[in-house]
């Protein structure tokens, strides 16, 4: 009997994670060979995002031992646990010589001098992915072969895959596994490109700053800049230490030394500040018991097609607020007028937003800086406005000094308490979808862009050093900020960018879009996206009327779903830019992560579908 035969269109992260779930689920096959197929021009494992051929300048977002890519034994899935190191125990293991695993020369300091809470560059990261995939290869059951495949997916003629060299790959089954879909400027984009190619300007639509050329922005001209997340701390660090500047550490504090070769960056957004920069300590209190008020059960007595401030919110936020004062009561009772247990019993009885609650915490919370206003979090430059640009630099210098104290304090490890339940309440959200109990279009403006774009704001920023750098530019005259609700027109032959915290403009000759572009399958620019959407082999998200941009896909099994709505029987995708709206492919250890969920429950479909025939 031919082996059969699995096409997986995309080898980072996400995708090496379903093969190896693929490989500890093999006793489905029920002793069928199988060969799987992992079709990408970048490295396995690694992927394009996390390739070591990027600027060493770039880091991850997370801690050495908060990224693993192997099951532990919280994670609930029906497949068998497999469990590995995270990439601080594999850093350590190879440091012992208990791992053998290829570093390259110029990572090696890294390597030697890293800690649990370090930061890694991407290209360490880089490393420690090619050695899972390696392992993942070296684990792999006799019946199942895998064939790498470095080219692009072109097109798909029933089950004939066809890469763009033009080899052929006969698939009994198809897994698209291609994380952020790129994209083609939206009709703004267009319009404002159009304006600068009449004109003669620069304009850098929104995309993965690793990948764009900003080689033809000039020394010392004046660049506005729409974006103050992690998009914009890759741009700054590639224009200035990228182009041979130097960050200097002085006694009272970094210093930044230019290159004479570094533009004047001027950033501003709809906060009008950046990221909160992680947090550098540990939970001090009591084990949270997470999800408390936004659970399973919780989300089955929601009304279906809910509205998600009216309805969804409430939940949501009293998750925050629960994690928030539960390590503040329990790791500082010092610093609270209430026994946990009342407070915890009185806290359980109270709606969320109402006299009742703000009176409980305010009885109870006696500081000010101690209870949490996620309002005022969400938007910390609302109704605040200043004379000039140098009072709103100085507010905002002050600003993100205040977050790099409270971030690098235990005493606030509160915000770490908040921080446990966002991540609780985005392995929640799927069921949101699935049950219905949200309409569709709060699902796309208020879940898919407000609720996840204040989970980035909150707990996805840079590490605390890029906000000292960034302090360092600014104080350089490198950077300038434009603050919140930043506007951008197009007045004769000039961006002119302004914002509501001051009066004033900068004229500009170039605009950059710090910022990855939205989910859409409609302006997909991949190849194999754009050919499965003009078949109608894959669909814009549609749900009740109401497009979502992202690859639409059936949330009980991730299996495909066409133009007409109809499910592919051998067609599957996962991926933040899908129906199931997944996070990151790797992830905290011991957390119950939902994609290791999903990986699972996605490899096990597929090989059921395979061993039926």
């Amino acid at each position: 009997m031919p082996p059969l035969q699995l096409a997986i269109v995309g080898a980072g992260p996400r995708g090496v994670c379903v093969l190896e779930r693929i490989s500890a689920n093999a006793a489905l096959l029920g002793g069928r060979a199988l060969v799987v197929h992992l079709i990408d021009p970048f490295p396995p494992g690694a992927g394009r995002i996390w390739r070591y051929e990027q600027s060493p300048l770039l880091r991850m977002n997370s801690m050495a031992e908060d990224v693993t890519m192997f099951t532990d034994e919280t994670v609930r899935i029906e497949g068998p646990i497999r469990p590995g190191p995270s990439l601080w125990e594999w850093a350590e293991q190879v440091r012992a010589g208990e791992i053998r695993a290829h570093v390259a020369d110029d990572l090696r300091d890294e390597l030697t001098t890293m800690a649990s809470t370090s930061f890694p560059t991407r290209r360490l990261a880089s490393a420690y992915l090619a050695w899972v995939y390696r392992t993942v290869l070296d684990d792999l059951p006799g019946e199942i072969t895998v064939i790498e495949h470095r080219a692009r997916a072109a097109s798909i003629d029933g089950q004939r895959v066809r890469l763009e060299g033009g080899e052929l790959i006969d698939a009994d089954a198809l897994l698209l596994t291609v994380g952020h879909l790129d994209a083609e400027p939206d009709a703004g984009e267009a319009r404002i490109a159009e304006f600068a190619a009449r004109h003669g300007l620069a304009y850098y639509p929104a995309g993965y700053t690793a990948d764009v050329d900003y080689d033809a922005v000039a020394p010392g001209e004046d660049v506005l800049v729409r974006g103050f997340g992690l998009a914009f701390v890759d741009l700054m660090l590639l224009l200035t230490e990228g182009r041979g500047g130097r960050f200097a550490e002085r006694a009272d504090g970094l210093v930044y030394q230019p290159s004479g070769r570094e533009p004047v960056l001027h950033v501003g957004s709809r906060r009008g500040v950046p990221y909160h920069s992680k947090p550098g300590y540990r939970l001090q209190g009591e084990p949270l018991r997470l999800p408390r008020f936004f659970d399973r059960a919780a989300i089955e007595n929601l009304p279906e097609y809910g509205d998600f401030f009216a309805d969804v919110w409430p939940l949501i936020a009293k998750e925050l607020t629960w994690g928030y004062y539960a390590e503040l009561f329990t790791g500082h009772p010092g610093r609270v007028r209430l026994g946990f247990e009342e407070f915890a019993k009185r806290f359980a009885e109270l709606p969320w937003d109402g006299d009742e609650m703000r009176a409980l915490i305010e009885r109870s919370v006696p500081a000010a800086e101690d209870r949490l206003d996620l309002r005022r979090l969400d938007r910390p430059l609302e109704g605040v406005s200043f004379g000039s640009r140098e009072e709103f630099a100085k507010h905002l210098r002050e600003y993100v000094e205040a977050d790099l104290a409270r971030r690098a304090d235990v005493a606030y490890s509160a915000d770490l308490g908040a921080f446990m339940a966002m991540l609780s309440v985005i392995g929640q959200l799927p069921a949101l979808v699935t049950a219905r109990r949200i309409d569709p279009a709060s699902q796309v403006s208020d879940l898919d862009r407000w609720w996840h774009g204040f989970f980035s704001y909150f707990a996805s920023g840079p590490p605390p050093r890029r906000l000292h750098e960034l302090l360092a530019l600014e104080e350089a005259g490198i950077v300038s900020f434009l603050g919140a609700e930043m506007r951008v027109e197009l007045d004769h032959d000039r961006f002119v960018g302004s914002g509501a915290s001051f009066p004033g403009s900068v004229e500009a000759r170039t605009l950059i879009e710090a910022r990855l572009p939205e989910a859409s399958v409609p302006r997909a620019s991949d190849g194999f996206v754009r050919f499965l959407r003009d078949s109608g082999d894959i669909a814009d998200e549609t749900v009740r009327g109401v497009a979502s941009g992202r690859i639409h896909t059936r949330p009980s099994d991730s299996r495909l779903l066409d133009a007409n709505g109809m499910a592919h029987p051998r067609r599957f995708s996962l991926g933040p830019h899908t129906s199931a709206r997944s996070t990151a492919a790797f992830t905290r250890p011991r957390m119950n992560a939902l994609p290791f969920r999903q990986n699972d429950a996605v490899a096990r479909e597929i090989l059921t579908t395979l061993s039926n025939g």
